[in-house]
């Protein structure tokens, strides 16, 4: 048992051909893509709300929060719906991913820090990287890649 302590679990999905993950312990449930309902004069990554078991919840295109190109949807395309814990409550949001892939244990030794490149850029949503086989996983600090002014705005939507 000693072993758990020494891993966690995450949600792997794509956006293109990078592969990302969140804790699994923020992921309520995963949903087929819906298109959203539209809210005028939101930031260009919010793609609206989307009704979850009785609750509006603000939808985000999160390769459009990192400066990708927009989601075109296709069959594999999915909602994530997480909990993210912000400084004093608990932010609902869907982010929209153009594939989950699995539930996977990283052991924390496995875990790097975010690559210094040697330029400014924005890396404080990068909580770290695992090296695989075939390339790298960035995990993704949902709470610092939103600013407050984003979970503001995410939270008055809903």
């Amino acid at each position: 048992m000693a072993t758990t302590s020494l891993e966690a679990q995450f949600v792997t999905f794509s956006l293109g051909e990078e592969i990302f993950a969140v804790p699994v312990e923020v992921v309520r449930e995963i949903l087929d893509y819906a298109e959203a309902f539209k809210i005028p004069n939101g930031p260009d990554y919010l793609l609206g709300l989307r009704d979850v078991r009785g609750q509006g919840v603000p939808t985000i295109d999160l390769r459009l929060k990192l400066g990708m190109s927009k989601t075109v949807p296709t069959p594999h395309t999915r909602v994530l719906v997480l909990d993210v814990p912000m400084e004093n409550r608990l932010l609902t949001l869907g982010l929209v991913a153009d594939r989950v892939f699995e539930v996977t244990p990283f052991r924390r030794d496995q875990i790097e820090s975010a690559p210094d490149i040697g330029v400014r850029w924005r890396s404080d949503y990068i909580a770290g990287v695992v090296r695989r086989e075939n390339g790298f996983v960035v995990i993704v600090d949902l709470a610092r890649l939103l600013s407050r002014e984003d979970a503001t705005v995410l939270q008055s939507a809903a």
